[in-house]
Parts: structure tokens; sequence; C-alpha cells
């Protein structure tokens, strides 16, 4: 225990997690939103469990780094990780590893059942590594979408981060590597070919793990803490909120439904709805990520330029052209950086590229849905325009009445060139196509546009045409 205390000692504090999410905390605590504890006993001194179960994410590193902090605050005597992990994201590991390494106080690591990948990283950051009986420990090499080993220059950081956390513990470095690289041989433990694995006798007898306990009481009991209090801290809402935008399954939604908003937007008259939807979601997306440190100054300006050009092609260019898909190219190229993080495996690159394609298809769909049936819908027909406003044609603010050309009407106010005209027992406001015509004159409709009813005076023979007939009864009868 002793040992234990003089290393954490050495150690710096860092104020650590991004500046955004120690706001969202920050007004979390304030409104009471905290994060749920569940303290065993009374003690000036608690000792905080760390719950890292399941796949190891972006959104679970603010969180680890935020209890060490508060733990630190708090004037705990330690902190232990309670792992049970297949492993995850290589960068969110360094990230938790940092977090560990700048506590102040003491870490421990409690493998509860097994810490493999990403997993075991995090185990062997810990100053004392303390696994239960049947569990495993390695196999923690990066591998590409297929289950193939990934690039050289990957396995090679990897095997360098194993062997500085080996070197730290004080056991044999190679053992580490060949955690990572099955073409690490070490004699009378793992021959070249295959990657090392090992089970809770085998870590205590090469000095990975510090002792076998049987559940965590028996973990204070060793390290000598037995009489402390326990803490189990659980995410407060920020951080809920943030895992649950960054969920793989939510992400696709979240693109889909920003893209989706936008192009509503470029096909309604005014700002509304659909663009706030759509702006909002985006921005869910992009700030969670930005949250996480997935997304940086680059991605944002990416995306801010996209943007406006979007809005450029909405407000400003007729139709659709350039300014429009360049808009969409910049956004999903800024999106497509956000899921990668700083050093992304090839697993990264297909499995985001698969998002980003699953987010083309759902707004392709839902976008030809819309616009096919939304401007037949007798409740909703007002949201997308039915007629065109382009350079040529101008803004067509009524439906056009092709049926009324030819029809024959009667003036009825004088038309200077415009007044008001009867035609079809409907009165309808019209223009006459130069001269001047008088109240009860019969019309007749050239051109009907919208609200724009051209007229001229309906030819003599139109007008005279009953008197013709009853002047060609006398001469039959001649």
């Amino acid at each position: 225990m002793n040992t234990h205390r003089e290393l954490w000692t050495l150690r710096s504090s860092r104020s650590g997690g991004p500046a955004a999410l120690a706001l969202l905390v920050a007004v979390g605590l304030a409104l009471g939103f905290g994060p749920t504890v569940r303290s065993s006993a009374q003690s000036d001194q608690p000792v905080y469990r760390i719950q890292v179960t399941g796949t190891i994410e972006m959104g679970i590193s603010p969180y680890i780094g935020r209890v060490l902090r508060e733990a630190k605050e708090a004037g705990a005597a330690a902190a232990v990780l309670d792992l049970d992990t297949p492993g995850g994201r290589v960068d969110a590991a360094w990230e938790i590893i940092d977090a560990v390494r700048d506590a102040g106080i003491p870490v421990y690591a409690y493998v509860n059942r097994r810490a493999l990948s990403a997993g075991a990283m995090i185990a062997l950051s810990a100053e004392g590594l303390y696994m239960r009986p049947g569990s495993t420990i390695g196999a923690a090499t990066p591998v590409m979408g297929e289950g193939k080993k990934a690039s050289e220059k990957m396995v090679s950081a990897m095997r360098s981060e194993f062997r500085a956390l080996a070197e730290q513990r004080g056991f044999d470095p190679r053992i580490a590597e060949a955690m990572v690289d099955e073409d690490v041989e070490v004699e009378g433990v793992v021959e070249a070919g295959k990657l090392l694995t090992l089970t809770t006798e085998e870590a205590l007898e090469l000095g990975v793990a510090t002792a076998e306990v049987e559940d965590y009481p028996a973990l204070l009991a060793m390290v000598g803490l037995a009489g402390s209090g326990t803490v189990d801290p659980a995410p407060n809402w920020a951080e809920r909120i943030v895992r649950f935008l960054t969920n793989p399954a939510v992400a696709p939604l979240l693109l889909s439904l920003g893209f989706l908003g936008l192009l509503i937007e470029i096909r309604t008259p005014t700002f509304g709805l659909a663009g706030a939807v759509g702006l909002g979601c985006l921005a869910a997306f992009f700030g969670a990520r930005l949250l996480v440190n997935l997304a940086g100054i680059e991605e944002l300006l990416l995306l801010g330029g996209g943007v406006v050009l979007l809005l450029v092609e909405a407000f400003v260019v007729p139709g659709f052209g350039v300014a429009g898909a360049l808009g969409i190219v910049a956004v999903l190229g800024s999106a497509y950086m956000s899921m990668l993080g700083r050093f992304p495996t090839t697993v990264d690159l297909v499995n985001t590229a698969g998002i980003i394609g699953l987010s083309i298809v759902l707004v392709a769909v839902l976008a030809f849905v819309l616009f096919r049936h939304l401007p037949h819908s007798r409740s909703l027909s007002g949201v997308l325009l039915k007629s065109e406003t382009s350079r040529e044609t101008g803004y067509l603010s009524a439906p056009e009445r092709e049926e009324l050309v030819g029809m024959i009407g009667v003036a009825a106010t004088d038309l200077r060139p415009s007044g008001t005209a009867i035609i079809d027992d409907e009165r309808l406001d019209v223009v006459t196509e130069g001269p001047w015509i008088e109240e009860g004159s019969r019309i007749v409709v050239l051109h009907a546009e919208s609200y724009r009813h051209v007229v001229r005076e309906a030819p003599a023979e139109e007008t005279a045409e009953p008197d013709a007939e009853a002047d060609a009864e006398p001469d039959a009868e001649a």
C-alpha cells in the first residue's frame, strides 16, 4: 500500500476534459442533475469504483476523466476501474490512460472477467492490476473490418504503448508486445504466429497481474482500504446525452434528418420548421463529437463552409447547381472526418463510410417520398411550392387557368386597360392587350397566367351571330 501511495504522489494533476463538456456538467450540477452515487459506508476517504463495461467508445472517456477529477477533489483514498470489456476504440483508450496517469490518486484495475484489446491497455495503465479468478487479459492487436491485421503503422504504435506500460509496471515488455503482435515470440510463453491472451494464473506467474482477488471487497482488503466507503458514480445527464448522440446507431438518423431538413428548406418559400430541425440535428451530431474531441476546428470550418454554400443555393442562386453540390460534399466530408478520431484504423474507415452511405440512402428515400406525395396532401399542401420559382418564369403565386383561354365574357367595368369581367359566372380581374374596352362589351380571354388574365373585345362576327340567323330566315322563305 505504501508503495502505491508513493507512486501516486509523483504524479501531477491536470484540469483535463473538454471545456464544453465541463460547462455542460456544471450546468447540470447547478440544476440538480448531477451523477447518482451510492455509498456503502461513511468515510472521510472513500473509494470511487468506476464501471468500465461493454465496448470502449469515445463517449466513455469524458465520464472516466470527470469521475477521476471529482475523486481527487473529494479527497478519495483511491479509484478502482472495474473492467469487463472486449475492447473498442484505441483513441478512447488513450484518453482514459492519460486520465489515469494524471488522476493524482491511486488508480487500481480490477479485471472482472475480461480486459481485452483496448481494455487490456487500460488495465495495464493502473498502479495495481487485480484479476478475478477465471478472467482473461490480452488479445490487443488492431484489426480491420474484415478481421485482418491492421497496418504495420498502427500495430507499431500499439506495440510501443504496451511496451511502455510494461516497463512502467516492471514486467517483461516482450510479453506486452506479444499481446499486440502475433509475430513476437516469447520463449516458454507464446510461439510466433499466435496472439497472447493470459488467464489470471498465467498473468500472475508472468508478473502482469499484481494479485488474484475473489471480488471487490477482497481487492479493498488487499490494498489496505477495507474500512473505506465506496462511491459508485453514474454518468450525469450531459454524459448520457453525449454517449447517446455518439452511438453508431444514432449517427445515421441525425445525419439523415439534418440533410432532409435542409433539402425541404430549399423547396419551401420561407425558413421554417424543416430548416430548424435540419440545423438542430446537424448541431447535435457535430456538437457531441466536438465534446468528445472527435471533431476539431477543421471539421467545424468545413461544416460552416458547406452550410453557407447550401444557404446561398437556397436563397441566392436559382435552381440547384455548383454551390449546392459543393455544400453537400463539404457537409458530408466534415461528418466523415468527425467520426474517425485521431488514429483511425481501417475498420473505423469502413464503418464510417457505411454510416455515411446509410444516411445518403435514407435521405434519398425519404426525399423521394416527401417530394412525390407532400405537394398533393390536403393538410400539408402549402409546405412545398407546386410551381417552380425560376429566373425565366418568376414567382407563380396562383395556378394557371388554361381552361379560361378562348372563353367569352362581359366587361363588368370599363377596362382602361385593367378592370373586372364576368367570365363563366366568375368575377375576375382582367387586363386588355392594349385598347380600352367599355363596360358591358363582350370580351374573349387570350391568356391566363396566374392572376393575370389578358382579354380583348370579342370579334364582330361572334357578337352578331344571333342576328345573322334571324336575317337568314326571310331569305329562306323567299
